[in-house]
């Protein structure tokens, strides 16, 4: 399970240190693409073949569907580790992120988060303060 919060910074090639604490998890390489809220998603290879069998039953006649899955996987790109643990993030995933230098890395479970510094600081400030609000309206779930 990924967990924890990071600041690295990326250098001008889209080179970003993942901290080895998630990077231990990862094995050679992982698929990092777009995710949800202004952030990108990077996943371990089985984590990656999980989330796509899941986007596979998502139904093909539906406009909505398809688009979600074109603009998930079309941009997706599986990403090595270098010898110092870094990841080259293709210059379209960054744009996506606005990923410039300052960047947040956050565990979220089942995969982990690389965030642009002000819009994760942006993010969790809003949502913090809501935090009890936030966890009552999920229906059905109890902790």
């Amino acid at each position: 399970m990924f967990m924890g919060e990071f600041r690295h910074n990326i250098d001008a090639k889209g080179r970003l240190i993942i901290p080895s604490k998630l990077r231990e998890q990862c094995g050679e390489s992982v698929v990092i693409t777009r995710g949800f809220d202004g952030c990108l998603a990077l996943y371990t290879q089985e984590g990656w073949n999980d989330y796509y069998q899941k986007l596979q039953t998502l139904p093909k006649t539906k406009k909505d569907a398809r688009n979600f899955v074109r603009i998930i996987t079309s941009r997706a790109s599986e990403c090595e580790f270098d010898k110092l643990g870094r990841v080259n993030i293709p210059n379209v995933l960054r744009l996506e992120g606005k990923l410039e230098k300052e960047c947040i890395i956050v565990g979220v479970g089942d995969h982990v988060e690389i965030w642009n510094q002000i819009l994760w600081d942006e993010y969790y400030n809003t949502n913090k303060d809501n935090f009890d609000e936030i966890s009552e309206s999920l229906d059905g779930f109890d902790l």
